[in-house]
């Protein structure tokens, strides 16, 4: 959906937020595919750190497509970033900026005290997200629910 969005005409610069840990086999093929679905017209960014995505998306005038703040909320070690600069920086940007995010207030309630903090972590940076978004989707089963602006909600 988010790639369908973002398009294959013009210029688009996904940016990665996935942190490769050599080890895991799995998660390092799990990747490669998903490099190799991307267009190859595509500029690839793989930021290195957390810190470093705030600086990645002021330094593109392309169309974005930002894949995914889960793993950029588990790049931090103590799974409590602040969203401060990530949302200045996508408030700054002139061009289209597509955010891909998990939903885990779907999910049941995280049996482990990390899982409970991975949630309410990225419940957080979700939030402050979309705060500033022009637009907010839902997909579920790969169908997408546009969402109201908070101000929107009928209740």
């Amino acid at each position: 959906m988010a790639a369908r969005l973002a398009g294959t005409g013009g210029a688009v610069t996904y940016v990665a937020t996935a942190q490769l840990d050599p080890a895991d086999a799995d998660h390092a093929a799990r990747i490669e595919a998903h490099r190799a679905r991307r267009p190859p017209t595509w500029t690839t960014i793989e930021c290195t750190t957390p810190t470093d995505l705030p600086d990645v998306l002021r330094g593109t005038d392309d169309v974005v497509l930002l894949d995914s703040l889960g793993t950029w909320v588990t790049g931090h070690p103590d799974l409590d970033p602040d969203p401060g600069p990530l949302v200045d920086a996508l408030r700054a940007r002139a061009g289209t900026t597509i955010v891909v995010s998990e939903e885990v207030g779907l999910a049941p309630h995280a049996p482990t005290a990390l899982g409970r903090r991975f949630a309410d972590a990225l419940g957080k940076v979700n939030q402050a997200v979309s705060a500033v978004a022009d637009h907010a989707l839902l997909v579920v089963a790969g169908r997408a629910i546009s969402l109201p602006a908070p101000g929107d909600l009928p209740c």
